[in-house]
């Protein structure tokens, strides 16, 4: 099964969720309210429902549309523009240092060794951090992920801006392109370690002066608003740079990711379908608008 394949089997939940019962109907006022109802119920959020739901009006008006298929095709590419990223990750650090970040349980560990896996499939040249010091057995379970990748991991003691520092001085000798940094997790109030994360990027231009720091928020799609507050909070003790969305397969509350760039203007640069090493890829905004409402 392909990856577009596993996104469309992941987001059936939100898919039936959406459009069940709506093909058929007439763009009339029913039709309006029932689709910005169940835009709220994925978890799309009161107030990107509205804002969506107000484009559709203008453009079904705009192109004369008179039937619900018409309607669903007109919101799809709506949907597929609002998530569009305005720009890529900027990859001109050398090295660039992906950092995740985000809360307990959120999937940095899997997802360090997934992007590992798709850039070293990319033709990139990586390193990987074992910066997260704290958890218990969280530098083993990635350098399983790091083997599976093929890719050279560094660890170190109890201090994980030394473990970046690292990281980012050998990839420096070695001619990596990128570090990918898994940290602990954390909760965006917790001011010591929003000041370690601070700390870590810091030490980073210490190790080599032309690198750069990507900050990745790793967010459970599972959460529904909740991966929304996260990234809303977690953006203003850090600075994100994108989004990394997991465990969308079998989620009924993809309508999250409206709301991430809608309300928050961070775009998802990546998504999670399953627990395989090649169930992550590059976030393809029109691929997913299919998926979810194809």
């Amino acid at each position: 099964m392909g990856f577009f394949e596993k996104l469309s089997e992941g987001l059936k939940k939100t898919r039936d969720s959406l459009v069940y019962g709506l093909r058929g109907e007439k763009p009339d006022e029913e039709f309006y309210e029932e689709l910005e109802e169940r835009l709220i119920l994925a978890d799309a959020g009161a107030e990107t429902a509205l804002a969506l739901v107000g484009e559709l009006r203008n453009e079904v008006e705009r192109n004369l549309v008179t039937d619900s298929e018409g309607a669903l095709e007109l919101f799809k590419k709506i949907c597929a523009d609002k998530l569009r990223a305005e720009d890529e990750l900027d990859f001109s650090g050398s090295p660039t240092v992906l950092m995740l970040i985000g809360v307990n349980g959120a999937g940095k560990t899997t997802t360090t060794g997934k992007l590992a896996n798709l850039y070293t499939k990319l033709g990139k040249k990586l390193v990987i951090a074992a910066a997260d010091t704290f958890r218990a057995a969280a530098a083993e379970q990635l350098r399983v992920w790091a083997e599976r990748a093929g890719v050279d991991m560094i660890e170190g003691a109890n201090d994980p801006a030394a473990v970046v520092f690292d990281a980012v001085s050998s990839a420096k000798r070695r001619g990596a392109d990128i570090v990918i940094a898994d940290t602990a997790g954390r909760l965006h109030n917790k001011k010591n370690l929003m000041d370690e994360l601070a700390r870590m990027t810091r030490i980073v231009k210490k190790a080599s002066e032309t690198a750069e720091v990507r900050t990745l928020l790793v967010l459970d799609a599972v959460t529904g608003r909740n991966a929304v507050n996260q990234a809303r909070e977690f953006a203003k003790g850090a600075g994100v740079d994108g989004i990394v969305l997991t465990k969308l397969d079998g989620s009924a509350k993809g309508g999250a990711v409206l709301s991430i760039k809608e309300e928050l203007g961070i775009p998802v640069r990546f998504i999670g379908v399953g627990e395989g090493i090649d169930d992550l890829d590059l976030f393809d905004a029109g691929q997913f608008s299919e998926a979810m409402f194809g």
